[in-house]
């Protein structure tokens, strides 16, 4: 039964509390920390998964989800601070952004000899002509919109905890070449991908740009512009640039909801394609972006139903919630860059920390903003 269907269907921010604190528990039952999917690896799914907890606990100061994204680190971290993950990857650098929530609170250095060691991997990624990471080395010469989650906010977070300059620039640079290469003037969102050497089948011969606009992908990159303001300094000569670009992409991301159900589609705009679906973590990443984007004063709170009306769309469309669980549907499995057939024969899951993640930002996002 759909959360619709046995709770009122005005959004509370105790309704989103409540949502964020099922989402986080039904996943801590279901896993230790150790057996998180994929289990025993450094891996982005947990990482999301693990942010959305750790915004939680900032609420709630309930030990047990400190107590719970400590133990997943920890499990992958010796005495020495060393640890394996893949280090030809903008993707192992994203968990890299629970480690300076734990150094603050437990002073413990191996957190610091960690972040360093993710640190470094911008000395040794592959770069395109322009400097843009390579998202992967085993997709040479592309730059995927997922990166700029991925490895953004860590860099700026490691500038303004270790002060080391020039990550800033660094980061502002990546998401300029995304919006250069990869945006569509028309639509205003960004493409999934670009691969400079348009080698790839699905690389356009001209721009060199994949051919559609991958709900997730376009949310990775809302969720990196936010939280890359929330760091950036105040006095910044990006900022405004940074701001400007966000704003585009909310007012596109509105045009684009479904009227019905308040839901985003797996193909963003076209939601008029029979075989095209409703999809549940790139939802719930754009009402983050709308949600935390109005709490900052970036964008009108004009634009605050929408992320209500999508968050409603997701209580009655993808949540089933059963006493104290939460099952979350509709979440694409992980995705590469390819063409429209591809996307949208992409496997569907529950409860996926892709999307549970998500959600969880999503939910504190409008416990922050409703009133």
């Amino acid at each position: 039964m759909s959360y619709s269907e046995t709770k009122t269907t005005n959004v509370t921010a105790e309704m989103a509390l409540e949502m964020a604190e099922k989402a986080s528990r039904t996943l801590m039952r279901t896993f230790t920390p150790e057996e998180l999917p994929p289990a025993n690896v450094w891996h982005y799914h947990q990482g999301v998964y693990l942010y959305g907890m750790q915004r939680v606990w900032e609420k709630t100061q309930n030990q047990e989800y400190f107590d719970y994204l400590k133990s997943y680190i920890d499990n992958l971290l010796d005495e020495e601070g060393n640890f394996l993950f893949e280090r030809d990857q903008l993707d192992s650098i994203q968990v890299g952004i629970l480690l300076y929530l734990l150094l603050k609170e437990t002073k413990d250095q191996r957190y610091k000899k960690a972040a360093d060691k993710l640190r470094q991997l911008f000395h040794t990624l592959n770069k395109t002509k322009e400097g843009g990471f390579w998202h992967k080395d085993k997709y040479p010469y592309q730059m995927w919109l997922d990166g700029l989650f991925m490895a953004g906010p860590f860099a700026l977070m490691y500038q303004n905890a270790f002060n080391e300059q020039g990550l800033d620039d660094m980061v502002l640079y990546q998401e300029k070449l995304m919006r250069k290469n990869m945006k569509d003037e028309n639509s205003g969102l960004l493409y999934h991908a670009y691969d400079e050497s348009r080698k790839m089948p699905w690389a356009n011969p001209v721009t060199g740009c994949s051919p559609e606009f991958w709900g997730r992908s376009v949310g990775w990159y809302g969720t990196a512009l936010i939280d890359i303001l929330d760091l950036l300094s105040k006095d910044h000569s990006g900022r405004g640039e940074l701001i400007s670009s966000l704003q585009s992409l909310i007012k596109s991301l509105v045009n684009y909801q479904d009227e019905k159900t308040g839901i985003w589609y797996q193909i963003v705009d076209k939601g008029n394609f029979e075989d095209n679906w409703l999809e549940s973590s790139c939802s719930s990443l754009f009402i983050y972006t709308i949600a935390r984007a109005v709490e900052q004063g970036y964008v009108g709170k004009e634009y605050l139903e929408a992320a209500i009306k999508g968050y409603q769309g997701l209580l009655n469309e993808m949540i089933e919630v059963d006493g104290d669980s939460l099952t979350m549907k509709g979440i694409c499995i992980g995705t590469s860059a390819d063409v429209y057939d591809y996307y949208v024969s992409r496997p569907v899951s529950e409860n996926d920390l892709h999307g549970v993640g998500a959600f969880i930002l999503a939910s504190m996002a409008l416990v922050n903003i409703i009133k």
